[in-house]
């Protein structure tokens, strides 16, 4: 009953995606099938420290990454807290538990020659997929958005006379993106061929059979028309979402307002897309220190 109350939890008083819930419901059920088979015991609430250690052993063993491991034991952790928060656990497991050391990725965002390369009208079909893909391409550009915020995207979101989106971002909060004109044309012509398909999905983005897209297709349009452009081997949504902020930043954003586009609840989540080369840097320094005017 227990697991179930903390689904509730996080879906209802946490405002979490429905992704997210059911990657925690994912995490519980590994840890609970282990107990079972390798120690014979149930229900999670008696679990202690040394079986999670013991946990933590065998998917290390198994190959999962650190990074993997710490956020199975992100989920085990969030729940010992609920489980304390009822008054059903005296004590938390992992109170002490300290996180395994990872590797600082460093994701490179597109250049902007890159990024307007990939848009190029001579790269797309004047088709209905052609005309799609590219708008969802410009959309993760000029809005910054994640890919699940575009998947949810409603025909009703966009207001082509105000040039705005709203946008569904974590924890289900609401924020109004400005759209520039570019984007709008791209809109106004991509509705043209969606309404061929005589779809009746509330959705934006639809397949060729009228259904929503997904994330797999999301991925596959992505790697499509930047496999010929850029030879950086991360490409992805998020790889155009760090290209937004940083070309933002690099000519003259404000961090706070870039911050507000992204959805971000915190400055240090923003400051993760600062990597400013180090020519851009020095432009700036040039201009702006006072002993160099």
């Amino acid at each position: 009953m227990s697991l179930d109350s903390f689904f509730d939890y996080l879906e209802v008083e946490k405002n979490y995606s429905p992704n997210t819930v059911q990657a925690y419901r994912n995490d519980l059920n590994v840890f609970n099938k282990y107990l079972v088979d390798e120690h014979s015991l149930s229900p999670l609430t008696d679990a202690n420290y040394s079986h999670i250690r013991s946990w933590i052993v065998s998917l290390v063993n198994n190959g999962l990454s650190n990074r993997s491991v710490n956020r199975k034991i992100t989920s085990l952790n969030s729940y010992f807290k609920f489980l304390l928060k009822i008054d059903l656990i005296n004590e938390n497991p992992l109170v002490n538990h300290k996180a395994l050391k990872t590797q600082k990725k460093i994701q490179l965002p597109f250049s902007e020659s890159e990024m307007f390369a990939a848009l190029s009208s001579d790269n797309f079909e004047n088709s209905f997929t052609g005309v799609r893909d590219r708008f969802i391409i410009d959309l993760f550009y000029t809005t910054g958005i994640r890919r699940i915020e575009l998947i949810q995207i409603k025909i009703s979101d966009f207001n082509v006379s105000k040039k705005q989106i709203k946008v569904l971002g974590k924890r289900n909060k609401e924020r109004i993106i400005p759209l520039i004109d570019s984007t709008i044309n791209l809109f106004d012509k991509y509705i043209s061929f969606r309404s061929e398909l005589k779809s009746y999905q509330e959705s934006l983005f639809l397949t060729i059979k009228g259904e929503p897209v997904y994330e797999k297709l999301i991925y596959r349009i992505i790697t499509k028309y930047f496999d010929n452009i850029s030879t950086k081997v991360k490409k992805s949504p998020h790889i155009i979402r760090h290209s937004f902020a940083t070309h933002l930043l690099n000519n003259g954003a404000d961090l706070n307002s870039v911050k507000d586009l992204l959805g971000h609840s915190s400055l240090a989540a923003t400051q993760v897309y600062t990597n400013r080369s180090i020519d851009e840097i020095k432009k700036v320094f040039a201009k702006s220190h006072p002993r160099n005017i």
